[in-house]
């Protein structure tokens, strides 16, 4: 008897042994977000602090890696036969409720993308090349696209895949971005499920015990939005959390000289630029121009963007921490020209002879949007483009607000310029080009973030042509002619393409993305 006994103490001691060892080595991960998300929607806004959340929430077929290569995901493999393209999908995948994954969940997806109301950036821009998505057998999608589509497959991994019988509702889309919003039917088959979501103070996850790939190293993961880039590394530094976004390029040195942290530094996609209205009505803001819109003469856009000495900004704004933009997408990424990698002097005085030509010797006043806090020093690139155009007698207003304040002006047109940025998520020309210069055209899922009014029929055919082009020697001749013809006629002005940064605690690892996704289940502990 008084060995049993002995047995049963030494058993229960023994369990909580264990138990304490699981809860000491659980661990959360606190992030803090330079930018809120927008919504929940996987589906509403092309975001990256959106879709940076929503890929840790559900899976796509396909993914893209670290460096914007396509892998498998829910799709353990496809095969392309002319324009029919069949996706094996991973078999015995549970959503985070442990309702069982199948194409009827692909199918419910790709038919809700374009029901989703006021988007301010359609994700029908990813599946602009789809014809007919089909559903042979529970474990087969088979996509049938309107030709050729060479980047089909980084496009649908833009497309997280939801749960019908989770997001299903009465609205055309079935449960709204409102719903979505609380948590109601935000389902997916991710590393992560939602838990809660308190605007303006934090998002929390939790891992998903359901998950069909390799288990993330957090229990719990809490995101903060901290927009103010100084109060993100004080943060820091106080150890209230693990990891920021985009610390102030002006305190990388202090950063990386200080033991207890590490600073990771990648090369993005994501290019910063200026839009201009060029609408033949005059744009909100602008004022002195005898109610005509000087953006719409191609001396003027030039003008404005001779004004902007890029090589200051990238050298004194953003610490050398950008590269100059003369294109959409860093050369030598794939469809870019080698020509355009080469950016043209500041030059105000050839700037004020060309306004002069167009009939504004004494220039005018815009107004220039500009988010505070979505884009690295996007407020002071702002005002420091706004001093270069004063150099050539044009007054620019700038109104500088919160991300989703401004995203929603923008796309209301109330700017006559504005600043925003864009990541090719495909790692190629077709992507920035069918999204911010093709004319817009909602139900193709086209220009589907053009708010410049910008339109050119050449460049249009050439876009559409290289988007349903396999031969990649052809595609890219076509999209180097597509970028000459927009940047010859500036019709967006890219300024610099950025680095992404991010600073943590020393016993953490993240190694980055092109992208600039924020991802926490590639975070580790250091080794």
């Amino acid at each position: 008897m008084k060995s049993i006994r002995k047995t049963i103490l030494l058993s229960a001691l023994a369990a909580s042994f264990l138990s304490l060892s699981s809860i000491a080595l659980a661990r959360d991960l606190t992030i803090a977000l330079r930018s809120e998300p927008s919504s929940m929607d996987p589906q509403f806004h092309s975001l990256t602090p959106n879709t940076q959340l929503s890929e840790t929430l559900f899976d796509p077929i396909v993914r893209t890696d670290a460096n914007a290569k396509p892998v498998p995901s829910l799709a353990e493999s496809w095969t392309v036969d002319g324009n029919v393209w069949t996706f094996k999908l991973r078999p015995d995948v549970k959503f985070a409720d442990g309702s069982p994954f199948s194409a009827e969940d692909v199918l419910f997806t790709y038919a809700r993308v374009p029901k989703v109301p006021n988007s301010p950036s359609s994700y029908s821009l990813y599946l602009s090349s789809v014809e007919k998505v089909e559903a042979p057998d529970p474990l087969t999608v088979k996509i049938t696209t309107k030709g050729p589509s060479p980047v089909l497959l980084p496009n649908l991994s833009m497309v997280p895949i939801m749960s019908k019988k989770a997001a299903s509702g009465p609205a055309p889309e079935g449960k709204t971005t409102v719903e979505l919003n609380r948590g109601d039917g935000l389902v997916g088959t991710g590393p992560y499920k939602f838990v809660s979501w308190k605007r303006g103070a934090e998002i929390i996850f939790e891992r998903n015990e359901h998950y069909w790939g390799e288990k993330p190293a957090w229990d719990k993961v809490v995101y903060r939005p901290i927009s103010n880039s100084a109060a993100r590394v004080a943060a820091l530094l106080a150890g209230d959390v693990d990891l920021i976004e985009d610390p102030p390029t002006d305190d990388l040195p202090k950063l990386k000289n200080d033991k207890n942290l590490h600073v990771q530094e990648t090369p993005s996609v994501r290019v910063i630029y200026i839009a201009l209205n060029q609408g033949a009505e005059v744009p909100p803001g602008m004022t002195g121009t005898s109610d005509k819109n000087p953006l719409a003469d191609k001396r003027v856009r030039q003008a404005l963007s001779l004004a902007i000495d890029r090589k200051a900004i990238v050298d004194r704004v953003m610490g050398g921490a950008a590269q100059t933009a003369g294109n959409l997408l860093a050369y030598p990424g794939f469809g870019t020209s080698e020509k355009l990698s080469k950016v043209a002097l500041a030059d105000a005085t050839k700037a004020k002879e060309l306004l002069t030509a167009a009939g504004y010797p004494d220039g005018f006043t815009v107004s220039l949007g500009s988010p505070a806090g979505r884009y690295t020093n996007d407020q002071r690139i702002a005002q420091v483009v706004a001093s270069m155009w004063a150099r050539i007698g044009v007054k620019a207003n700038v109104e500088t607000m919160a991300p989703p304040v401004f995203f929603k002006k923008r796309d209301s047109y109330a700017f006559s310029t504005y600043l925003a940025g864009w990541a090719a998520s495909s790692g190629e020309m077709l992507n920035p080009l069918l999204a911010l210069v093709h004319t817009k055209n909602p139900a193709l899922g086209l220009g589907t973030t053009n708010w410049s009014k910008y339109s050119n029929p050449e460049l249009d055919k050439l876009v559409v042509d290289a988007s349903r082009t396999l031969d990649d020697a052809k595609r890219s001749e076509m999209l180097q002619q597509a970028g000459s013809i927009v940047m010859e006629d500036f019709g967006i002005l890219p300024l610099q393409f950025e680095l992404s940064v991010w600073a943590m605690k020393k016993d953490i690892r993240y190694g980055g993305r092109t992208d600039q996704m924020t991802l926490a289940q590639y975070m580790t502990l250091a080794k």
